[in-house]
Parts: structure tokens; C-alpha cells; sequence
């Protein structure tokens, strides 16, 4: 798989890097907002829309733009492109992904360990079950999420990461 990894930790960047290079991936990585989006769309075919990345990881917290300023840029010219979040603040990111995205993105609790990213990353079922929850999130139109709805979405989320381990 082709991944993109936006994380301004750079020791942590590196060890994702390594770790996903040795289980046969490649990652490209970047550690601010503006040269997350300038890699991404140097890749990107617009006459074809499709995902430059099997997946892209955004830290929340960048210099610069963040992880859903760079998602929501991201979406709009490429609304299939997978996009993961890892952060340490899931609920906070869920609720921030429904209502500036308008659809639940995949969400890793930090801190995790190499192989849980793996599991993830290489589970595209997950990304599926993902979409077809999204049916429902754009179905709403109220799309300021109560407690209780996110709660329901982030057990929904826990179970389809369940299957990974």
C-alpha cells in the first residue's frame, strides 16, 4: 500500500515509517499541513479522482493546518480518499470529523502500538463497514451530533476495529 503519514513528531514518523517499510508498505511522510497537501496532490490524477493514497494518516494537532483542515481539503477533490486519524482525542476528532467533514473518518486512540496501525491499515473491510455507516451520518440533517450519538458511533467504530486484532 501507498501511505501518506502527516505527524509532527518526528521520531514517531520515522518508526511508523520503518515498521510499515518493513511489512512491505510505502510511506511517505510529512510533518506539517501545507507540504502534507502539496505531496498529496502532486500525486493526485483529477481527471481520474481517484485516492492518491490507500490511505492517509493525519495527526490532529499540526503546525500549521491541522489533520482536519488538510482531511476536509483532501475530501473535496477526492471524496473516496481513506483517511485515519490518530489522535489522542477520538470523541473530540469524531464529533470534529462529522460536523466539518460530514462523515466519520477512521480513528486510532493514541497512544497504539505498530502492529494495532498494521492491523488497521491493512484492514480495508473495516474502511467498507466505515462507508456504509457514513450513509447514515449524511442522512442526518441535523449534523451537530448529540453525546449519545457520538458515543453510539464510537462503540460502532470500537467493534469494526475489534475484527482487526
Amino acid at each position: 500500500m501507498n501511505i501518506l503519514i502527516v505527524e509532527d513528531e518526528v521520531d514517531l514518523l520515522e518508526e511508523y515509517k520503518t515498521f510499515l517499510e518493513l511489512n512491505h508498505h510505502n510511506a511517505l511522510l510529512e510533518t506539517e499541513g501545507e507540504s502534507a497537501l502539496k505531496t498529496y496532490f502532486a500525486k493526485f490524477d483529477e481527471s481520474s479522482g481517484e485516492p492518491s493514497f490507500d490511505v492517509v494518516i493525519l495527526d490532529y494537532q499540526l503546525p500549521g493546518k491541522n489533520g482536519m483542515e488538510i482531511a476536509s481539503e483532501i475530501l473535496v477533490k477526492c471524496p473516496k480518499q481513506r483517511i485515519l486519524f490518530a489522535s489522542a482525542y477520538v470523541e473530540d476528532t469524531l464529533k470534529e470529523s462529522i460536523k466539518t467533514l460530514r462523515q466519520i473518518v477512521e480513528l486510532l486512540q493514541k497512544p497504539f502500538s505498530l502492529q494495532t496501525l498494521l492491523n488497521v491499515i491493512e484492514d480495508t473491510n473495516a474502511y467498507k463497514e466505515l462507508e456504509i455507516l457514513n450513509v447514515d451520518i449524511r442522512n442526518l440533517k441535523d449534523l451537530e451530533p448529540s453525546h449519545s450519538q457520538i458515543t453510539t458511533y464510537l462503540e460502532i467504530l470500537k467493534k469494526i476495529y475489534d475484527k482487526t486484532k
